[in-house]
């Protein structure tokens, strides 16, 4: 038996490097040499370098420290390391060709050394690299997002060339239906093979009855905020969202067009502080990220946590992930993906920022080093919670914790309101 589940695992993880990387390459088709080598924005390093990363990282777990080969292309060993090169020095890469053949041949070596891995003891960190190829995919995706937006007119553009399912008509939502959570205990957190260090530990939470909104805040919602005067008003604004907002001077968010055909759509590309300054302007305030995963994942009938919001098995027709679409859809295009509490559109098109600091669990150990997660238990990030329209199966769940600085507004960031 032991043998046979081996070889089961040995299988599903052939067949998720290979899905996973085809998703990463199909990004990349028809790119030129400028657009894989630009840096569009200070904080990202250029799509290209993303690439290469994917290749050197698969090459430095796998082959130098399980199989114990030498390093194997050298002169990537600096260009392509998350410690190597400052980011506005990764713009003089090779070709898409030669980093495609690096990858090739890497990953030629690791499924050779998948015939033979001691997968008992190594099967996390073989599922760790995949979840690690897939954020690095959708960090491609909204790169080049960032790109196509920095175009004028693209908004309209954009809408007129969205898949049917993206731009299907629906009535646009006027008001946000709020839904009860009642007080109780729920498990928080994840345990599975594939959860990364900071899902972990699985624990009781406790938390009194609130209010969330079943709906992510939609562009039409949001709107009424703009015309208000929401970015012109202080009183909308913590002192640090009015400090970003007179250093960083916007009037609407990052990736934002005035046509309708957008209203049903959740807003996109705010930062954290756009998002709290709304949440006061309609008298309302974030979820902490608590609140959002069990209202999430959490069946109070069966006590028992989901996986996804409606259950154990990932299906393409209950969320907007993948890139499907390339965009985002209206918020109740996929009503089968609902919570057992009702929540809608929880899972995919947006991250939805949350009023937490991104910390660890009580029981938190790093994996597979030290720096992947601890290094941001800093204070200084906040907590976005299920997935965007880019984000790849591997790393959607109800559990997944994404974090970055509630400044950054380039990341497919949207949000949804709650109420003690």
């Amino acid at each position: 038996m032991k043998f046979k589940s081996i070889n089961s695992c040995r299988e599903a993880i052939y067949q998720g490097l290979q899905r996973c990387r085809t998703g990463t390459l199909a990004l990349f088709e028809g790119i030129n040499h400028d657009t894989f080598c630009r840096q569009v924005h200070p904080d990202f390093s250029p799509i290209g370098w993303h690439l290469g990363h994917i290749g050197y990282s698969e090459s430095l777990w796998l082959l130098n420290r399980c199989a114990r080969k030498p390093p194997a292309f050298t002169e990537y060993q600096r260009l392509f390391a998350a410690d190597g090169l400052p980011k506005v020095e990764r713009v003089y890469l090779p070709t898409l060709s030669e980093i495609c053949s690096y990858l090739d041949t890497v990953r030629e070596q690791v499924l050779d050394y998948l015939e033979v891995a001691p997968l008992d003891e190594q099967e996390r960190l073989w599922r760790w690299l995949i979840q690690h190829e897939s954020q690095h995919s959708e960090t491609v995706s909204f790169v080049l997002q960032l790109q196509r937006w920095q175009m004028p007119q693209v908004g309209s553009l954009v809408a007129s060339g969205l898949p049917n399912q993206a731009r299907a008509s629906y009535p646009p939502l006027k008001q946000s239906e709020m839904i009860e959570i009642p007080a109780g205990e729920f498990a928080m957190g994840n345990e599975s093979i594939d959860a990364l260090d900071n899902e972990r530990p699985v624990h009781k939470v406790y938390l009194d009855t609130y209010w969330i909104d079943r709906y992510p805040v939609t562009c039409g919602q949001y709107r009424e905020f703009i015309e208000a005067g929401g970015y012109r008003e202080t009183w909308w604004w913590s002192n640090a969202g009015w400090k970003w907002l007179s250093e960083n001077p916007v009037n609407q968010p990052l990736y934002w067009a005035e046509d309708s055909a957008w209203d049903n759509h959740p807003v996109c590309g705010v930062s954290w502080y756009e998002a709290e300054a709304y949440a006061r302007f309609v008298g309302k305030r974030l979820p902490t990220e608590a609140e959002w995963e069990k209202a999430a994942s959490w069946d109070e009938t069966a006590l028992c946590r989901r996986t996804y919001s409606w259950g154990e098995e990932l299906d393409a027709h209950r969320c907007n992930h993948d890139n499907a679409a390339g965009q985002t859809t209206p918020v109740d295009a996929y009503p089968s993906g609902q919570s057992a509490y009702g929540l809608q559109d929880t899972l995919g098109n947006v991250w939805e920022w949350t009023s937490t600091w991104f910390d660890g669990y009580d029981g938190f150990v790093s994996y597979p080093y030290a720096g992947y997660s601890k290094a941001y238990f800093d204070g200084e990030h906040r907590v976005l919670r299920g997935g965007s329209w880019a984000t790849r199966p591997w790393a959607l769940r109800c559990s997944f914790r994404n974090w970055y600085h509630p400044d950054v507004r380039q990341i497919l960031s949207g949000f949804r309101c709650a109420k003690s």
